[in-house]
């Protein structure tokens, strides 16, 4: 395995006659806090973006400039599952409804890559799981960047209206400043119920 993603699962998918293929990765399946978003993202081979990487391997500065640069040249879509959907589905399953939401976004996608080892139902393609495939996929690891981009400004936003709890810092992880402002200010509204530091929270008075 190289050590940067490449295209070969794109070239594969191609030469088995798929015209328009899209890589699918989500981001925020870990937090306490906020939506969990995917993206899928088409790339034009003869226009990709030099530098693309596995998000979780680049700077917060070179995650947006590649970020706008994929925007500049894909076709990219990005959808949410919100804090509800999470706790009411589990976050496997609002993860996999995000992905399948992103990728019903582009027009006559034929095949999809996507991140993971099991495909969400009800895509409306043909699609492939790959493994690590943030690292392996250059398409995956464009949907990675524009996925994190877009949540983390997001949480950025939401850290506006709740302060307290440093989302603009921790994007919603269990950091200790997050974990202690649960204790300080209590449950907000988009807390995941049904992750335990929030569920303990919520209830450690009937326990």
């Amino acid at each position: 395995m190289s050590d940067a993603p490449d295209d070969s699962f794109e070239d594969a998918a191609r030469q088995g006659g798929a015209r328009r293929v899209c890589g699918v990765d989500e981001v925020g399946r870990g937090p306490l806090a906020g939506p969990v978003t995917a993206a899928a993202v088409i790339l034009d081979p003869d226009r990709i973006p030099p530098g693309l990487q596995d998000s979780k391997t680049l700077t917060a500065k070179r995650r947006a400039a590649l970020a706008a640069d994929i925007h500049a040249v894909a076709e990219v879509s990005i959808a949410h599952s919100s804090v509800e959907e999470i706790d009411s589905l589990n976050i496997l399953r609002a993860a996999h409804l995000a992905m399948g939401r992103a990728v019903a976004g582009l027009q006559g996608v034929d095949h999809a890559l996507v991140d993971g080892n099991c495909i969400p139902d009800g895509l409306p393609c043909a699609a492939q799981s790959v493994i690590k495939g943030d690292a392996r996929s250059l398409s995956i690891a464009a949907a990675s960047i524009v996925a994190k981009v877009c949540r983390d400004a997001l949480m950025v936003d939401l850290a506006q209206q709740h302060p307290g709890y440093r989302w603009d810092s921790n994007a919603g992880y269990g950091s200790r400043a997050h974990l202690q402002a649960l204790q300080d200010i209590g449950v907000s509204p988009h807390h995941r119920r049904s992750f335990k530091p929030v569920h303990n929270i919520l209830y450690q008075e009937k326990v």
